[in-house]
């Protein structure tokens, strides 16, 4: 009887474990299935959150494009190129590359000719995105500190010819990136999805060419755009020192100084472009930095490293958003431009309903 009795014991014990590791078990797999529904959604949400800012970059054009803004042609030429060069950056990264990779399976966008051709889009747009930020630094650099040359390097026309040549220069820089690739796979004579190729790692003349590209972004630009704001801070405040003695400032009158008011709008623009540009770029070139200077494999990052680098990423595709932003911040006429335009629709509305009343 008490064999009988331990015998009982003994089983009810083993089903309790067994009903408990099968607990265990599921609800191990239901946290999986939460984290992945909302891994899921924070990426949706991410996606759509950039897409409204798609629109907002393509309002940030047509207002500024109509050149009501209080701003010279020059200075509006760049800020529409920057505002443009942003736009094909987040339909390249945002719209053709991570919605098609999270949502869509196996489309014509991963076929190996496509892709590559997505490649090179996307980092000639970004090329041109962070290029031009560096044109208009040292065009506001031009106006600001040197005013012999502004008269002659401050215009649309040079402006123009600025633009179109470092975006021509950029596209045909970033060619070679279509030949990087080869398909990973072929299903009925169809090439699909791209691979970087081994040769890319050890031929000498693609590692130079890597070389080549991270240094001209975001290396150079960072260092040009740093080195062009220090001047013209040391600028301004060597030249506000010099009128603040001419006027008699420094013996407490304080007359009201038509120039220095004239350009504050235009140093307030070019700190908050350039200082967004360098806030949001400096975690993408710290871990550039740290990758070439230690030579880690990103294929064996830890996980807080491709967390840092993923953050990177998502900084520089926010740095292409900002722009319409700092306008709207900074510049008074945007504001309105912008009130005006939205106020547009809802009024022809109500001037059609009076009409038909």
């Amino acid at each position: 009887m008490t064999n009988e009795n331990t015998t009982e014991v003994g089983d009810n014990d083993n089903k309790s474990k067994v009903r408990d590791v099968s607990e265990r078990k599921t609800a191990r797999r239901m946290s999986k299935i939460i984290k992945k529904c909302v891994s899921l959604l924070d990426v949706l949400d991410g996606e759509l959150r950039f897409i409204r800012i798609y629109d907002v970059n393509l309002l940030g054009i047509v207002i500024l494009s109509c050149r009501q803004c209080g701003l010279s042609n020059c200075t509006t030429r760049y800020l529409v190129a920057m505002a443009t060069a942003d736009l094909l950056v987040i339909i390249t990264e945002v719209l053709l590359r991570q919605i098609n990779y999270y949502y869509f399976h196996m489309t014509f966008l991963d076929i190996t000719p496509v892709c590559s051709v997505r490649a090179v889009l996307l980092s000639a747009a970004t090329d041109c995105s962070v290029w031009f930020t560096v044109g208009f630094s040292f065009d506001q650099f031009v106006a600001i500190c040197c005013q012999k040359l502004k008269t002659k390097y401050c215009t649309e026309r040079s402006a123009t010819a600025v633009l179109a040549t470092t975006c021509t220069l950029l596209c045909l820089r970033n060619i070679p990136f279509y030949f990087i690739f080869e398909p990973w796979v072929m299903i009925n004579n169809v090439l699909w999805f791209c691979v970087v190729k081994l040769s890319v790692y050890n031929d000498p003349a693609w590692v130079g060419f890597s070389w080549l590209d991270a240094v001209l972004t975001p290396l150079l630009p960072f260092a040009l755009i740093l080195l062009l704001n220090a001047l013209t801070v040391r600028h301004i405040l060597v030249t506000s020192r010099i009128r603040k003695g001419l006027r008699g400032q420094s013996k407490g009158e304080k007359p009201r100084d038509p120039e220095m008011e004239n350009r504050r709008k235009s140093v307030i623009l070019l700190f908050t472009i350039s200082g967004s540009f360098i806030l949001l770029w400096l975690v993408s070139v710290i871990e550039f930095l740290c990758y070439h200077i230690t030579g880690a494999d990103p294929g064996h990052y830890t996980q807080s490293q491709v967390i840092f680098r993923q953050t990177g990423v998502r900084l520089v595709n926010l740095s292409c958003c900002t722009n319409t932003f700092i306008y709207g911040v900074t510049q008074s006429k945007f504001r309105e431009q912008l009130k005006s335009l939205m106020d547009y629709p809802v009024m022809a509305i109500v001037r059609f309903i009076n009409k038909k009343a």
